[in-house]
């Protein structure tokens, strides 16, 4: 394992991550799709046809316990998350569960690897014989299920058991990195980071999941739907999901970040996830006030460097689609 952790602009042009951070809640049995399309964000039923879907389980009020990437393994459904944010989103879905023909549990069969990089593509054709990618996202072969997830850094996730895993990332000659690294590529590409003190904070659009196809508003009713759709319709929502970076800080999960307002400084958000490189330079997720721009002066409270907002591959859009 390399415990030198790059920046983004040193990333190498292939490398591997070791996902042990990863883990997912998996739904089997004849009501699964039935009973998940009622928990759920995103339209469950285009699954078959979409292959990998992104999401988001709210609770009751439209606050999200999970944001996820889902899609189908040799019958199952797997909801792929931090393992941070999988406790009370299970529980939920148990809850529920009990009265439709599902079995909902933690995933404990698989193990997680990630090959990334602007040569990824090539390493993953000279070990399987099909390379998943936008069109077909998804691709089985024989026991092992790959998945391609676009963005500014190509990267795709292989799923499979302990001893296969281990087998396959044996014969690398390439770096391989602790799962800190995939904080980096999804705070780059903008996609949530619930840690546990964050679970139920927040409605999906505040985590960005309208921009990133994680919100269907034409499925009909789930859990929180009303909510969600009032931020929609109404405008309601004034808070974003944002990538910043500074240099010479220490910042974790929880820290406020804050906004110059004249001489003084005043709270503008939260620090959902964080990735330190080795030189020193931050990466960090966080929830700000929508309309913040580039001209407003931010910074980690009890820091002295400044924050500089990263762009984001997505535009954040009200249009309903």
């Amino acid at each position: 394992m390399n415990n030198n952790l790059p920046s983004y602009n040193e990333l190498p042009e292939v490398f591997a991550i070791n996902l042990d951070s990863l883990g997912a809640i998996t739904l089997t049995g004849e009501e699964q799709i039935k009973y998940l399309q009622g928990q759920v964000t995103c339209d469950v039923a285009s699954l078959a046809k979409e292959k990998l879907l992104t999401g988001a389980h709210c609770n009751a009020k439209g606050k999200v316990f999970s944001a996820f990437r889902l899609l189908e393994r040799q019958g199952n459904f797997l909801l792929l998350q931090p393992k941070s944010s999988i406790e009370q989103s299970l529980a939920e879905l148990k809850k529920f569960g009990v009265f439709a023909k599902v079995e909902i549990t933690q995933d404990t069969e698989h193990a997680y690897l990630a090959i990334a990089g602007q040569q990824a593509s090539i390493k993953m054709a000279e070990l399987f014989q099909q390379v998943p990618d936008s069109l077909t996202p998804v691709v089985h072969e024989n026991n092992t299920t790959l998945i391609y997830i676009a963005g500014n850094t190509s990267r795709y996730v292989i799923i499979d058991n302990v001893e296969k895993i281990t087998e396959i990332s044996a014969t690398f000659d390439f770096p391989i990195y602790e799962s800190a690294l995939w904080n980096l590529l999804d705070i780059s590409a903008g996609f949530p980071l619930l840690a546990q003190q964050y679970v139920a904070e927040y409605v999906p659009q505040m985590l960005n999941l309208q921009a990133i196809n994680g919100i269907s508003f034409t499925k009909g009713c789930y859990l929180g739907q009303e909510t969600v759709a009032r931020m929609q319709y109404l405008g309601k929502n004034k808070r974003a999901l944002f990538a910043l970076t500074g240099q010479d800080m220490v910042v974790n999960v929880g820290d406020i970040i804050e906004k110059k307002l004249g001489e003084n400084w005043r709270k503008a958000g939260d620090v959902l996830a964080v990735y330190q490189a080795s030189n020193k330079q931050s990466y960090i997720q966080g929830v700000l006030a929508n309309d913040i721009d580039d001209a407003t002066e931010l910074r980690v409270k009890t820091q002295d460097s400044n924050l500089t907002i990263l762009p984001l591959p997505y535009k954040l859009s009200t249009d309903i689609e």
